[in-house]
């Protein structure tokens, strides 16, 4: 299993039944194949429905049902579509009780940086602005670094999404809450340790009193 599917498995877990879920584009859109069927979550679409499902296989996909990140996808029996407006009235009225997205940094205060690299072509916000205001709880999906640096740091030296928005990071070594401006190590990988983990991450970390593992 690669980084990516360890963290979006992770991810799922932390959903539970009747939760209202947003997925942002990239890695967070896998999350949806690793919940389980027989629970009730409602996966809403920025760019205008509810009832997302999983990824589209070839023989059923079809054009006009796209994610917010134009991947082809599946929808449940009870989805439905709605306008751009309709769209962010329900995450702006704080109706998503979790909203995952990508980062390109957090910081130990709890502040995003996820839109943008300065310098290089920028597609735009999105929703994220509004995501990680409106939404519940917001979980930060990513790898843990990037080309061996860190992702996670004592301050985002990119432009912020968010300023103190963020409530866990899941990364495929680790998963951190933040807690009153404090970055808690809670899990780890089972093919990690505590030591390994807190070497590449650049911020000042508290290691739970009892640290879970994951797979």
């Amino acid at each position: 299993m690669g980084a990516k599917e360890i963290i979006a498995k992770r991810i799922a877990s932390e959903i539970q039944d009747g939760d209202v879920v947003n997925l942002g584009i990239g890695l967070p859109t896998m999350v949806a194949s690793y919940i389980p069927n027989d629970m009730d979550v409602t996966l809403h679409s920025e760019n205008g429905f509810i009832g997302l499902d999983k990824a589209a296989e070839k023989d059923q996909i079809n054009e006009t049902i796209v994610n917010a990140g134009a991947q082809p996808v599946t929808i449940k029996d009870d989805a439905v579509f709605f306008d751009s407006a309709m769209s962010f009235g329900i995450v702006r009225g704080g109706h998503v009780d979790i909203t995952v997205l990508g980062g390109l940094q957090v910081d130990e205060k709890g502040n995003l940086a996820n839109y943008m690299v300065p310098g290089k072509m920028v597609p735009g916000m999105g929703g994220a602005m509004d995501l990680v205001t409106g939404a519940k709880k917001v979980i930060v999906a990513m790898t843990h670094t990037a080309k061996s640096e860190p992702k996670i740091l004592n301050e985002c030296t990119l432009p912020l999404t968010g300023k103190g928005v963020v409530s866990q990071i899941i990364t495929e070594l680790a998963v951190f809450d933040v807690i009153n401006n404090n970055l808690v190590l809670k899990e780890i990988h089972e093919s990690t340790s505590v030591e390994e983990v807190l070497s590449l991450t650049k911020a000042n970390v508290t290691v739970a009193d009892f640290v879970g593992t994951f797979s």
